[in-house]
């Protein structure tokens, strides 16, 4: 599984375009939302300043673009192309191809959050001790298992040709409606009543409650938590129903 790994990571660094999209779009869409704002102006009810408000959003949505967008199209392409029945012919367990999955994918998405906060306290001076440094990166970097194992299950539902569409609406929906975009606080009531329970508004959420320090809200993580168990449980049953077809 380790060989697996290696060479899913070589894949993914060598992906101009993926890498462009997970590591330099997020911190590119931070300094066009936030470049031009001033540094004292607050996010209504929330306490935080534009720049970090932003730059939790930013970080969560470069992760989330590495993980959900590289596992699905990846996945449903290589079930087209037959190199997933070939694995299964070898020693590498059932398990060891999803988790190589979402371990490279996990790698890729570190990058994409460190380089949003490096832009973000160099051009916005955003300044935070050096423990809510690490604690952002920490649950930003784990809460995006969440949104990867969503990725191996669009990938298993979806063929080649239908899991970009799907990937995208997927994709886009969660993070406008989640408010990754803009505050939900500028959005009407009954869609906020709705994006409080998405996953995207809960993992954003976990790191705004660190830039205020405060402990993360039990909703939050129970919402994270129960998604979790969702997608990764969705992504088993589809793998072994592929299994069976295989």
């Amino acid at each position: 599984m380790n060989s697996l790994i290696k060479l899913e990571l070589t894949r993914a660094l060598r992906n101009r375009k993926f890498l462009f999209f997970s590591v330099i779009y997020p911190s590119a869409l931070f300094l066009l939302i936030a470049g031009s704002a001033d540094g004292t102006a607050e996010v209504d009810g929330t306490g935080l300043t534009l720049p970090t408000f932003f730059m939790v959003s930013m970080a969560s949505f470069g992760a989330l673009t590495a993980v959900l967008m590289g596992n699905s199209e990846r996945i449903a392409k290589e079930r087209e192309s037959g190199w997933v029945r070939q694995l299964r012919l070898t020693a590498l367990p059932g398990r060891g191809y999803v988790l190589a999955k979402t371990a490279s994918a996990a790698v890729v998405s570190l990058p994409s959050i460190v380089v949003v906060f490096v832009v973000a306290a160099a051009v916005k001076d955003v300044r935070l001790e050096a423990w809510q440094w690490l604690a952002l990166t920490g649950v930003i970097w784990a809460g995006s298992l969440v949104f990867a194992a969503l990725g191996v299950a669009i990938g298993y539902l979806a063929t080649g040709d239908a899991v970009r569409p799907i990937t995208m609406i997927v994709y886009f929906g969660l993070s406008m409606l989640g408010g990754l975009w803009m505050p939900t606080t500028t959005f009407p009531q009954w869609l906020r009543d709705i994006a409080e329970w998405l996953p995207t508004h809960a993992y954003a959420a976990l790191g705004q409650s660190i830039e205020q320090s405060h402990a993360p809200h039990a909703q939050d993580l129970a919402v994270l938590a129960v998604y979790f168990v969702l997608f990764a449980g969705g992504a088993a049953w589809l793998y072994r129903k592929d299994t069976l077809k295989a």
